[in-house]
């Protein structure tokens, strides 16, 4: 075996880990989010998660290798904290806690994206096509997800900051009204 097919299996098997743990994470994300896009977004993604699993089964099997886990500390690190921004997002205005968790899924889905390119480009450097093929599939639905999320983003920020601008001039106008009434009480005082 060569040294560049091993590598590939050592990927496999830290992706493995990590897909399994995030079989256990989303179900979390999902019952954390208010939008019902978002929730959509983790429930599709959790469905496509269960399928690389076995999809990375079906590449340590075209490898000749066993489908075994190996820690995978990243992911673990990802995942904690996730479960942080789920606790704060509890105390958050929705649209906020919203933007929260896209922001940790999408970090996950970057490291995934990274993880995904690296053992695709291993499996073609060791003329494993196949498994090349099964991990192209992976990462372009990693990819998907990504994009879905900024997607998803977008009109949460613009919503945010609309009601942020809304929120500072009733601010404004409440310091305006208030102030006007304080001129007024010490011109009378004098």
């Amino acid at each position: 075996m060569t040294q560049v097919k091993e590598l590939l299996i050592e990927e496999l098997q830290d992706l493995l880990d990590a897909e399994t743990q995030l079989t256990a994470a989303l179900p979390k994300m999902v019952e954390a989010a208010h939008h019902p896009k978002l929730k959509e977004a983790f429930e599709k993604h959790l469905v496509q998660t269960q399928v690389q699993v076995e999809r990375l089964r079906a590449g340590m099997e075209l490898l000749g290798a066993k489908a075994e886990a190996k820690p995978c500390k990243g992911m673990v690190g990802l995942i904690a904290e996730g479960e942080e921004t789920i606790r704060k997002g509890a105390e958050k205005e929705p649209l906020a806690a919203d933007l929260a968790l896209i922001a940790a899924a999408q970090r996950v889905e970057h490291y995934e994206i990274s993880a995904y390119g690296t053992a695709r480009s291993l499996a073609r450097q060791s003329g494993e096509i196949e498994c090349a093929k099964l991990l192209s599939y992976t990462l372009g639905e990693e990819e998907s997800t990504d994009f879905l999320l900024t997607t998803i983003a977008d009109p949460l920020v613009q919503q945010l900051s609309l009601d942020a601008m809304g929120a500072g001039a009733d601010l404004d106008a409440e310091e305006t009204r208030s102030g006007g009434r304080r001129k007024k009480a010490t011109k009378t005082a004098a």
